[in-house]
């Protein structure tokens, strides 16, 4: 990300370090939009698709994700063409029995037509790649990439999961780093992901939607983050994450697990993972984990990824390295209990936001 603490006074930088995001009601449909007055922003699905057969197996994973950044230093500024918000976006594909993974990044200013994010529901726009709210709640999202292609449908089953306090998440020990934070698990995906010139039909995926906002969110100490967001195979959903400082101990841990009969939030103290085995990244260097033993107050759990080579380099769009692929939840006996995706940041330099 953009280093803007350079950019500020330090009347203004004082004022900046010194925010702490109250708990509030989230009111919808207005906070499914942009938040432009918040620093950092992002909208992030994840989903996969069996589009294989018995005797030709073939799991596909996907990530679309929209990022909005205030730029500190133009806000004063009067022109039109002042950069005062970046919009960034990240698309991948993952084609697991093939051993493929494809992805591509975009970045522009908002404005002119080129880039947008509605401050009314969620409508992202980055040339002609999009993520919008329909007015039935259904989300559509269309990515057209040199290597893939998605024009995907999205529709909630569940009502909104809000993580930490009625949508307040903490994440660090101090109030300022927080972030206000929903998610919808459990979204019905269909439609078609096309790629080496094949288009596969999509009839029966499971997704999962993210929408953050924030003004701080690591801790000085913290280089990155590990989290998971778990599509559970009885319909249940978990969540899971832990900042990390550099020498791999956890500086804080939160997240959530919500079944038919209630949701529980987790406290920084029940939640601990404990790292599997490692698979070092060719081209960055980073040493990630490709499995988490991830113990909570609602079970035992294991999050193993499903290939190795799923990083992600945005240098060139939003400045960093990070790892985020299809995994396999698996419960304390070993036995098959969800899927979703793993995301590591922080192994390949520390996180810049």
């Amino acid at each position: 990300m953009l280093r803007r603490a350079a950019l500020l006074s330090p009347a203004l930088l004082a004022w900046r370090n010194a925010l702490a995001l109250p708990a509030k009601t989230l009111a919808f449909p207005r906070d499914h939009g942009s938040h432009p007055e918040f620093r950092t922003e992002w909208w992030y699905l994840t989903g996969y698709a069996d589009a294989g057969t018995p005797s030709q197996p073939r799991l596909l994973g996907y990530q679309i994700t929209f990022f909005r950044s205030r730029i500190d230093a133009a806000q004063s500024l009067n022109s039109r063409f002042a950069a005062k918000q970046l919009l960034f976006a990240h698309a991948a594909l993952t084609d697991i029995n093939a051993h493929k993974h494809w992805h591509d990044q975009r970045i522009a200013r908002a404005g002119f037509g080129i880039a947008q994010a509605s401050e009314q529901t969620t409508d992202v726009k980055l040339r002609d790649w999009t993520l919008k709210r329909n007015a039935d709640a259904t989300y559509t999202s269309r990515i057209s990439s040199r290597d893939f292609s998605f024009d995907l449908q999205f529709t909630p089953k569940q009502p909104l999961l809000l993580q930490g306090n009625q949508g307040l998440s903490r994440k660090g020990p101090e109030d300022k780093q927080a972030s206000y934070y929903y998610s919808q698990p459990q979204l019905s995906a269909t439609g078609s992901i096309t790629h080496s010139a094949k288009q596969t039909q999509v009839q029966q995926g499971i997704a999962w939607l993210d929408h953050e906002w924030s003004e701080e969110i690591l801790h000085p100490e913290a280089v990155g983050w590990d989290w998971i967001g778990m599509n559970l195979l009885d319909g249940s959903s978990l969540t899971a994450f832990q900042l990390r400082r550099k020498d791999g101990s956890a500086l804080w841990a939160g997240g959530s697990f919500r079944d038919q009969a209630s949701t529980t939030i987790f406290k920084p103290s029940e939640v601990e993972f404990k790292a599997g085995d490692i698979w070092q990244s060719p081209s960055s260097g980073g040493r990630y984990p490709m499995q988490w033993q991830v113990n909570t107050s609602r079970g035992t759990f294991t999050a193993r990824s499903l290939m190795n080579s799923q990083e992600l380099d945005s240098r060139s769009s939003t400045g960093t390295v990070y790892w985020e692929g299809l995994a396999d939840l698996l419960d304390a006996q070993g036995k098959l209990v969800g899927r979703g995706y793993l995301e590591m940041t922080g192994y390949a330099g520390r996180l810049q936001i």
